[in-house]
């Protein structure tokens, strides 16, 4: 079972709006409501795979009940703590014309000390039969910087293993707390070491920084694909991973489902190579719709196969 972590949840709503142009009238011609929030979205994957999961974190006021309500629609099984402070709400306009994604999103609640409290007790509870929690997105208001970090240092404790996937100081902090995969994208990553990352060569040295930094396996996503630094035994392997050129409609949430992809397929006991393949594709085949986490499971195996992976260098074995 996966534990997912949302501590800043959303009740995301997209727009589909043809020609969309800043300052005019516009009538939407589709639209969809989904609780959304970068756990949330990896749960959403993870159920349409038939990996069992959990999702969990804060909800509040009438906001908060909807996104439950929304994720009992989908049959996401969910245990979230109800706050005193209204969840934010995020909308989207996407242009189907152009690809282009317009995005609103709401600073999101104040949390009191008391509130973390009752999660964190929830994550000890739901975290003893989980092969993974993971954590991922931002921080509301009224949460230190280090409460990822503290999370992922009291289940290690517990023999828990931790995935991560924040930005700036939680993403930092976290990433020193040493958990099993740290799981930025490529702007998130180029914050945490301090420089853009144009060719192999500086992601090559971005997946080494952070897993310096702590991290036991690195995984960058980006708009191909994603690079990763997995541990293996005593070797340190690292690899880019590239899907074929799709016509997106909604690149939204895609690094999210690709992160879901890579979970179930080491779940599933394959091979670092078979589960970058499969975790790509379905990070791919997402952005053929709208909704972050949305895809035909069907369509993974059938696009994994055109994947393409590259060892970035040599095994080499490590003392």
């Amino acid at each position: 079972m996966i534990v997912t972590v949302t501590m800043n949840a959303a009740l995301d709503r997209t727009l589909t709006v043809p020609n969309f142009r800043s300052g005019y009238q516009h009538r939407a011609s589709g639209g969809l409501t989904l609780a959304g929030g970068k756990g949330i979205n990896v749960a959403r994957a993870l159920k349409r795979m038939g990996v069992p999961v959990v999702a969990t974190g804060l909800a509040g006021g009438r906001t908060g009940t909807l996104i439950v309500e929304e994720l009992t629609a989908e049959a996401i099984l969910n245990d979230f703590v109800r706050i005193g402070g209204e969840s934010r709400t995020s909308t989207a306009v996407v242009d189907t014309t152009t690809g282009s994604y317009t995005e609103i999103n709401e600073w999101g609640p104040h949390v009191e000390p008391a509130e973390l409290e009752i999660l964190l007790e929830k994550l000890h509870y739901l975290a003893n039969r989980a092969d993974y929690v993971v954590f991922a997105g931002s921080l509301p208001r009224g949460v230190a910087t280090d409460f990822y970090a503290e999370a992922i240092r009291d289940l290690k404790r517990r023999g828990i293993q931790t995935v991560l996937d924040s930005e700036g100081e939680p993403l930092r902090l976290g990433t020193e707390a040493e958990p099993f995969l740290v799981s930025p994208n490529q702007p998130e990553a180029e914050g945490l070491v301090g420089q853009e990352l144009n060719d192999d060569e500086d992601f090559m040295m971005a997946l080494d920084a952070i897993a310096e930094r702590g991290a036991q396996n690195v995984l960058i996503t980006e708009e191909s694909g994603c690079v990763a630094r997995f541990r293996e035994e005593r070797r340190t392997r690292r690899f880019r991973a590239r899907a074929p050129r799709l016509e997106a409609l909604s690149a939204v949430g895609a690094g999210d489902t690709l992160l879901a992809g890579l979970i179930a397929a080491w779940l599933d006991g394959r091979t670092m190579e078979e589960a970058l393949r499969s975790a790509v594709a379905t990070g791919a085949v997402s952005t053929l719709q709208v909704g972050a986490g949305r895809f035909e499971p069907r369509d993974v195996s059938r696009l994994a196969a055109q994947v393409q992976i590259e060892e970035l260098e040599p095994v080499a074995a490590e003392g």
